[in-house]
């Protein structure tokens, strides 16, 4: 109602006005895309963007006969900047559609904006069990998973097949507390004893409290859930600290992502993890998406924040492909989003309709040494999973 009102003021003011106003309103659909370019997080949201520009190149940039527009802001990995900078997508931009958001606190912070402004939010990254749990709501899907997917799955394979005795270290903020509360319940289930605990501020740069606590534990393994330039410093004072001789690495997946573990080196071969992508994948999308990234980006390889980009971008246009481009029927465009299903380079890539949560398989990766450089190959799959919520 409020595009239509626009419209008709623009008549007013001028013919040749008008008509533009009109060509782009029914030509072009914007999509407004936060992720950080800045802060803790700026290479995430790097990659992601370079995932999400990489499938809408691959379609031409347009769908049903429609331009797709992307306004692109800066999340900074701070909730309030966040909220700001979707209220002026929104409010100003006039965006039909939301999508990225790396931080789970920017995610939490978005939920009741864009149920009141009836925009879709297409997460791409924050994985904080709350928001397609109790906060969840129509107007907001989730393409990454949540921490139970990532976290509950992979503490019975650490049991089972890797350590009794594990310390565990998480950022502390929701999402790390959420993730190690999700491992520890499936792991020492399995009969897995905790070593230790500890939560690590964002942002740290001396993680030498932490492995000082770790090496006097004498843990098996350690399973930390860190990201970004976290978990980069981590791993390489984890070596520093000479742990990696006698200690196994089984960490969060984003972890050990193809972009971070070239800057930590040779050091990171042998960490496990568990993550809905593996590089290796032998399927027809994910040898497409890998093909597309080292193109343009001369022989380089994606990781799996472009991956998640890359499926965020195809859910959206798979969605409007259903609608024939039209953005206006709110409830139309949000049952066709719950529909979509596609293959994608993780395998196939569905919604669970009752929380609007992805359903992903997970696999266990390894960091493995090629001519390439470091990867994550595949070690086995776990199954497939839907958050089973509370």
């Amino acid at each position: 109602m409020k595009k239509k009102a626009l419209a008709v003021v623009t008549v007013v003011l001028g013919v040749s006005g008008t008509w533009t106003a009109f060509a782009q309103g029914s030509n072009t659909i914007k999509i407004g895309v936060l992720m950080p370019a800045s802060g803790v997080y700026a290479q995430l949201g790097e990659e992601g963007y370079k995932g999400f520009t990489l499938y809408l190149d691959s379609i031409g940039n347009q769908v049903a006969g429609k331009k797709l527009q992307l306004i692109r802001e800066d999340e900074e990995a701070d909730p309030a900047v966040a909220l700001r900078k979707a209220n002026k997508l929104i409010s100003s931009d006039k965006v039909d559609i939301l999508a990225g958001v790396v931080l789970t606190p920017s995610a939490y912070a978005l939920t009741d904006v864009v149920e009141e402004a009836k925009v879709p939010l297409i997460v791409f990254n924050a994985a904080g069990n709350a928001l397609t749990r109790e906060r969840k709501n129509p107007y907001v899907f989730r393409v990454s998973g949540n921490a139970w997917q990532y976290n509950n799955p992979f503490g019975k394979y650490v049991a089972t097949k890797v350590s009794k005795n594990t310390f565990l270290v998480a950022a502390d903020y929701a999402f790390g507390k959420e993730s190690l509360a999700d491992f520890k319940q499936s792991y020492t289930k399995a009969g897995g004893k905790i070593a230790g605990e500890v939560y690590t501020p964002l942002g740290s740069t001396d993680f030498s409290p932490y492995l000082a606590r770790i090496a006097a534990a004498r843990p098996q393994a350690v399973y930390a859930v860190l990201s970004g330039s976290d978990a980069v410093l981590f791993m390489k004072q984890f070596a520093q600290f000479g742990l990696q001789k006698s200690v196994k690495l089984a960490v969060f997946g984003d972890m050990t992502d193809e972009k971070f573990i070239d800057a930590v080196g040779d050091s990171a071969v042998g960490a496990i993890s568990a993550l809905p992508w593996a590089q290796d994948l032998p399927n027809a999308q994910n040898q497409a998406f890998t093909t597309a990234y080292k193109n343009k980006y001369k022989g380089d390889l994606p990781g799996v924040f472009a991956q998640r980009g890359w499926d965020t971008a195809r859910v959206i246009v798979e969605a409007l492909k259903k609608t024939k481009g039209n953005v206006s029927n709110t409830e139309e465009l949000l049952a066709a989003m719950r529909s979509v299903t596609f293959p994608s380079p993780r395998g196939v890539f569905r919604f669970d309709p009752s929380t609007q949560n992805v359903i992903n398989p997970m696999y266990v990766r390894e960091v493995v040494k090629t001519p390439q450089g470091l990867i994550n190959r595949f070690v086995t799959n776990l199954g497939t999973f839907k958050d089973p919520g509370k």
